[in-house]
């Protein structure tokens, strides 16, 4: 028995939910996300809530029950308050700046990297060290935030690089010297 699955989703107001033809419409104030969904489950909305129950106990509609109502839940969330993911950037002369559609990152290599922002994401750098990304989409926020991080990951001597805010880098010890 699903436990995520039997919980009801909350739709706040001026958010609409539309499940037709294996396809899951949310419209919220931040704007519009489609996300495809298998088929085999049921779909009863009331009350300002949206309930998913299974039509049979088969194995795959078991596995899809839990999963389907997260993913219209992340929807709903994306419409209503967005998604962000915030980056540091840590080291002498590492920065980042965005330029139009463009994120220009300095990480020490001969030349920059310019990493093209993909449609429906926001990138903004309140600091030169600092960079979040946002969207509704939580998969597309996620995505974009983890290409950026792996132009450097952060090295385990120094810790180096770019992570994301909160990460612990687990580091080690350098050479000893010999006395």
């Amino acid at each position: 028995m699903s436990r995520v699955g039997l919980k009801p989703i909350t739709i706040p107001d001026g958010v609409t939910v539309t499940i037709k033809d294996n396809l899951s419409i949310v419209k919220g104030p931040k704007g519009e996300h489609r996300q495809h969904i298998p088929a085999g489950l049921n779909y009863d909305q009331a009350d300002g809530e949206l309930t998913i129950s299974r039509s049979d106990d088969t194995k795959t509609n078991r596995s899809y029950h839990g999963l389907v109502r997260v993913l219209i839940s992340n929807q709903v969330e994306g419409v209503t308050k967005g998604w962000t993911k915030s980056l540091e950037i840590i080291g002498v002369g590492y920065k980042a700046a965005v330029k139009g559609k463009i994120l220009d990152l300095q990480l020490q290599f001969s030349h920059p990297i310019n990493y093209e922002i993909p449609e429906g994401i926001e990138i903004v750098c309140p600091k030169p060290t600092l960079i979040d990304v946002s969207g509704i989409d939580k998969q597309q926020v996620g995505q974009v935030a983890a290409e950026i991080r792996s132009y450097r990951k952060p090295e385990p001597y120094k810790g180096k690089g770019i992570r994301y805010v909160g990460e612990e880098v687990r580091r080690k010890a350098g050479k000893a010297a010999t006395a």
